[in-house]
């Protein structure tokens, strides 16, 4: 009898299994939730995907910042869609230089385009360029691995210098004045930074060059400049390192910070020092200016704000595509894939995954911008 019990659950796990199969490759005509959809041993695919001709593999490569949200569209996504989407999530840096050799046909990065990789584009796309879609946003979380402290609070000077090897230890004068009800600890400061080029060091170190010029004195860029510290690859790599690590603090995005890793608040100059949150994100990149020309969305962000409850640390992630000259055996799959990722559901799978969506007035002209895209 017990080997027949275990008979019927391998049979069951396998018809589960092959029954999520038939889920990602299954697709109905226009408005899809159909497809595989009617299978009720899986969740329903979302009704509202428009899936037009997609199909096939779709590879694409860039900001980890944004990896935990390409895997929640991913899984939306691909359950209406027979289309695979495989994003590798290896920097914001590597992400543009396979978009502009033509390896990927969309890119993820937490900076715009220079004017020199849009240069690059052009040869990758035929008759058009690459355009910046503003998609994803979210605070820039420092986190800190400090023992007997719950709370800590740091401005931009602080960080400033923590992050150049200028305050080295957790009890230091500076840190104790910003946190007078904190037990500090005797105790090396670890700091981390990301050993990739990456998007989410360039607008780090560009708010604090815009709040601390003074105590950062560096040029700025995907690229690591301060001196001393540690270093390890991607998002993930320095969160682990900083949960991992007594004395650690390093950056990364919000949705990094998990499993008990604790984050700074920033004392910005408003009433209360600013908590790292998806809602306090939102409300500075509502002050963002659109500085892309055409259809380029490239943003500017305002580091230096002191709105209350505004945390002046933020990225925002932009998909980089052709605007013209796609490949015909790709943009199907893209443009669908870039439609449900900037619609109404996409954004707000944002908000629950720890990022924050893009402002109303933004975001309407990414989907403007995405409908157009040939």
């Amino acid at each position: 009898m017990k080997l027949q019990r275990m008979n019927r659950r391998a049979l069951a796990l396998g018809a589960l299994a092959v029954s999520g199969a038939l889920a990602l490759t299954a697709c109905g005509s226009d408005e899809t939730g159909g497809g595989a959809g009617g299978d009720s041993s899986n969740a329903a695919a979302p009704s509202n995907v428009k899936c037009d001709d997609a199909s096939g593999q779709v590879l694409a490569d860039g900001s980890s910042a944004q990896k935990n949200a390409v895997d929640a569209w991913v899984k939306q996504f691909s359950a209406a869609c027979k289309v695979e989407i495989n994003y590798k999530a290896g920097g914001s840096g590597a992400g543009v230089t396979a978009f502009t050799q033509g390896q990927v046909p969309w890119a993820g990065s937490d900076s715009a385009l220079k004017p020199e990789e849009v240069a690059a584009s052009k040869k990758v796309c035929s008759g058009g360029q690459g355009i910046d879609l503003p998609m994803v946003g979210g605070p820039i979380a420092v986190g800190y691995n400090v023992p007997g402290v719950d709370k800590l609070v740091l401005d931009s000077a602080t960080i400033a210098k923590i992050f150049d090897s200028k305050i080295t230890n957790w009890n230091d004068p500076a840190i104790a004045k910003l946190n007078p009800d904190a037990k500090l600890p005797n105790l090396k400061i670890q700091a981390f930074h990301r050993s990739d080029e990456s998007g989410t060091t360039d607008n780090f170190t560009k708010y604090l060059i815009a709040t601390a010029k003074k105590d950062f004195p560096y040029e700025g860029g995907k690229a690591w400049q301060a001196k001393g510290g540690q270093s390890a690859p991607q998002s993930s790599g320095v969160a682990a390192q900083v949960k991992q690590t007594a004395g650690a603090i390093g950056y990364f995005e919000l949705s990094y910070a998990k499993d008990g890793i604790k984050t700074v608040a920033i004392d910005t100059g408003a009433a209360e020092p600013v908590e790292a949150t998806v809602e306090n994100a939102t409300k500075a990149i509502a002050d963002a200016k659109v500085v892309g020309t055409g259809k380029d969305l490239a943003l500017k962000l305002n580091y230096e704000t002191k709105a209350d409850g505004a945390y002046p640390m933020v990225l925002v992630t932009y998909e980089i595509v052709c605007d013209k000259g796609n490949k015909a055996d790709t943009l199907p799959a893209v443009k669908a894939f870039l439609r449900y990722a900037a619609s109404e559901d996409g954004q707000k799978i944002l908000a629950e995954n720890d990022y924050a969506p893009m402002p109303d007035d933004i975001i309407a002209k990414v989907r403007t911008t995405v409908e157009s895209l040939s």
